[in-house]
């Protein structure tokens, strides 16, 4: 078993969403921040850094010589990653809004729970917030179908992995609805999105159903992505220059705010969370399970199945976010 002493890596710690994780945790632990370009790193005041390669075993095997917990704010071998640290009887949280991965990591719950080992999925914005919304306001309602819909600021710098992620997104879009975000935003035409809440909501919660959605602060790049998502530009999306130009080009075009807001509903119940900055929003939650989950019980479970939503949820707002839920 760790201790409050040991220290808690953060692989692709030089990330929007490692660095804001990084700063919440920097001043009460010890925090690496390591990735496989330490000259990349921006230092954030009360850590370390350090060169790791989460591909290279040695490497990582290496760096997990005296640290208690591991946040996973990379798309890099993550199962892989995950097996080395439960193995160690390390605890892991994982960033990771990828179904495919989620589920090859909770596949190693019997793992977790030989070593003594704690992982928590589904830790950020969408999913993690979402996933704690959607737990309170279908207990509140009694309703087995849940809507989840994102509503991202165009504006906000992304990197690469994230901007993947999206397009690979794309070819899930089907069908649409009106959802109402909290102010400034209003009510928007959300397109189907595969998000992973609608793989994992169900049978964490035991609902019928979970849909899940996805809108841009900037109503044209709305437009854009719903039509980047019909069936013929989906299949030209496939092809690697096209893909490649286009997430080049992605990269450099910045339109719209840098604001979020997700809200969820369930048999006329709502509950919405919004703010500014949601790869801060993302670190922020990552960086307050991570000081829980030595707590918690071995195994590995999503994060609606290892916190209390309201307490979590107030405590994540007072970091300068905005919390409405049902009364």
């Amino acid at each position: 078993m760790t201790t409050k002493s040991t220290a808690i890596l953060i692989l692709g710690g030089y990330g929007a969403v490692g660095r804001h994780a990084a700063a919440a945790l920097a001043g009460r632990h010890d925090v690496v921040v390591a990735g496989r370009d330490p000259g990349r790193a921006r230092p954030v005041p009360g850590s370390r850094t350090a060169r790791v390669d989460a591909a290279d075993p040695a490497s990582l095997a290496a760096a997990l010589d005296g640290t208690g917990t591991v946040l996973m704010c990379a798309e890099r071998d993550n199962a892989r990653v995950a097996r080395a640290c439960l193995e160690r009887g390390i605890h892991y949280l994982d960033v990771s809004a990828s179904h495919p991965t989620l589920d090859a990591i909770a596949g190693l719950d019997g793992l977790a729970r030989e070593r003594g080992s704690a992982a928590a999925l589904s830790v950020g914005l969408a999913p993690g917030v979402t996933n704690l919304l959607a737990r309170h306001v279908t207990e509140r309602s009694g309703a087995d179908r849940v809507r989840v819909a994102v509503l991202l600021g165009s504006g906000e710098h992304h990197g690469p992995a994230a901007l993947a992620w999206t397009l690979d997104g794309l070819a899930g879009l089907g069908g649409s609805w009106r959802a109402r975000f909290p102010a400034p935003y209003g009510e928007r035409t959300v397109h189907r999105f595969p998000f992973s809440d609608q793989h994992t909501l169900p049978a964490t919660l035991g609902l019928a159903d979970a849909v899940t959605g996805l809108c841009l602060d900037s109503r044209a790049f709305t437009a854009l992505l719903a039509a980047a998502g019909r069936p013929a530009a989906a299949r030209l999306l496939r092809r690697p220059r096209v893909r490649a130009a286009l997430l080049s080009a992605l990269a450099g075009v910045h339109v719209g705010g840098d604001g979020f807001a997700v809200t969820v509903e369930a048999g006329g119940a709502g509950a919405s969370f919004s703010g500014r900055l949601q790869s801060r929003a993302t670190g922020l939650a990552a960086a307050l399970l991570a000081e829980r989950l030595p707590l918690l019980p071995p195994g590995v479970s999503h994060i609606e199945r290892l916190v209390d939503p309201v307490p979590f949820l107030t405590e994540l707002a007072g970091h300068g976010f905005d919390l409405d839920l049902p009364r």
